[in-house]
């Protein structure tokens, strides 16, 4: 008997039954359905948490920083254990390593008529800045060879105060009266020694420093008048990385300081014995990209070995990873107990299609066909009512998915393209499975005795 004589006759059992066909394959849609739409809101939150570790650093990214633990540091006139331009170098040749960028963190002081606030300066190659595409509220990115101006993150102005006043924005619910892109803010830099102030109402449109208005005042740091470039967007409640930094063009703050502190330390650069300089750049932080994820730790452990400092998102990732994956098994779980239900509902379908045809069975028996077509013709039957049901329950998977996404977020429910075909084999898989044992029945019954049964 030809495969397509055994379809057709396999099709022909099903409709003669409609109703009993349309329940059965009615448990597997549901089954099937249950699944995919699970596994789809297992992978929305997946992709959603990893969205938002990429929202506040990247996943492939390692931060390396001076060891501070080891004996090493600033020895004498030599530089040991500190991040240079040779440390670059260094990492650069590791495999795996595809960039590494330099960062240059400077404490300042900011001061809008009675408020004040102490930040952090963070300097960056001004590529490496416009490669996070942040967004701004106000302004936007400095020319490439611009004069020196500052990028303010969205929360800063909340940590604005009054000298003296303990009261802040989160205790009284009012923000400062500061406009970060319109006042004239004035900048102290945290160079680790004093210098004299100028005199009164002394200012210098060419170089941005100003002073206080009053007598002068020994051992003052000098402020300067340093323009806003833009504030990154958000409200003062909403968090971002760049929440309370203050981020500008490393190449401009390098050649602030080289006008205004010529001769001098740099501010938070480390000194020879002697207080000179060092004619060597000294780097806060890098952050080393890698090519793959799965390469991060690996590369980690390199970097460490080295004698630095390095940490990572890899470890907290692989838990968030093995939780989502351990929620998503669950899911899927309940949907894959629908199904088994739809199994045993074939199974039953099966067993009574087998009562029914007991004659027709021992007739086929009697003319001599082989007993793997018949157990074939069952077979069959299980597996077009799986993958009807396996069709129909993705078809009402992707409009479940698609209501959930319309009532909720956007990607609360993904499906992938795997699921489908991973879902129509499952379908199918179960069914047959589903009708082995009727189809073993069928082959085992006495060829008279079905002959004779009514």
């Amino acid at each position: 008997m030809r495969f397509s004589d055994r379809l057709k006759m396999s099709v022909t059992s099903l409709l003669r039954r409609k109703l009993r066909t349309v329940l059965t394959v009615l448990g597997v849609v549901i089954g099937i359905a249950a699944i995919v739409t699970m596994l789809a809101l297992g992978e929305g939150q997946t992709k959603k948490a990893m969205q938002q570790i990429e929202e506040f650093g990247s996943i492939k990214e390692i931060t390396v920083y001076e060891n501070y633990n080891s004996s090493g540091g600033n020895n004498g006139n030599k530089l040991t254990g500190k991040l240079t331009d040779e440390t670059i170098k260094e990492i650069m040749q590791l495999e795996h390593v595809v960039n590494v960028k330099k960062v240059l963190t400077t404490s300042i002081t900011i001061k809008d008529g009675p408020y004040e606030t102490f930040a952090s300066c963070i300097a960056m190659p001004l590529q490496d800045i416009k490669d996070k595409n942040w967004e701004f509220g106000q302004g936007g990115l400095p020319e490439e060879g611009a004069r020196l101006s500052f990028m303010y993150g969205n929360g800063l102005v909340t940590d604005f105060s009054k000298p003296g006043q303990m009261s802040s924005y989160y205790s009284t619910g009012e923000l400062p009266n500061v406009d970060l892109m319109k006042d004239v803010l004035f900048i102290t830099f945290d160079s680790g020694s004093s210098a004299v102030s100028l005199p009164v109402n002394t200012s210098s449109e060419e170089d941005g420093t100003a002073s206080d208005e009053g007598s002068l005042q020994t051992r003052q740091a000098k402020k300067y008048i340093i323009p806003t470039s833009g504030v990154f967007a958000g409200t003062p409640d909403e968090y971002h990385e760049y929440f309370f930094g203050v981020y500008c063009d490393m190449d401009a703050l390098l050649n602030f300081y080289k006008k205004n502190f010529r001769n001098k330390p740099y501010p938070g650069q480390p000194v020879r014995t002697d207080g000179k300089p060092f004619k060597q750049l000294v780097y806060s932080r890098l952050a080393v990209e890698v090519d793959e994820l799965d390469y991060v730790q690996e590369v980690q452990k390199q970097i460490t070995d080295m004698g630095y400092q390095a940490n990572s998102e890899s470890e907290w990732i692989a838990q968030e990873q093995a939780s989502l994956r351990s929620q998503q098994a669950m899911l899927g779980g309940v949907g894959a107990i629908a199904l088994l239900v739809a199994a045993i509902g074939i199974a039953n379908t099966m067993m009574m299609s087998i009562y029914e045809r007991t004659k027709e069975i021992g007739i086929m028996k009697v003319l001599g066909c082989h007993l793997k077509v018949i157990r074939s013709l069952f077979m069959i039957e299980a597996a077009l009512i799986g993958f009807t049901g396996g069709v129909v329950g993705i078809i009402v998977s992707y409009i479940a998915s698609f209501i959930i996404n319309k009532l909720t977020e956007p990607q609360t429910a993904v499906i992938e393209p795997y699921l489908v075909p991973a879902a129509m084999a499952f379908a199918v898989l179960i069914s047959m499975l589903a009708g082995f044992m009727p189809s073993k029945r069928a082959m085992q019954l006495s060829p008279l005795a079905a002959i004779r049964n009514e």
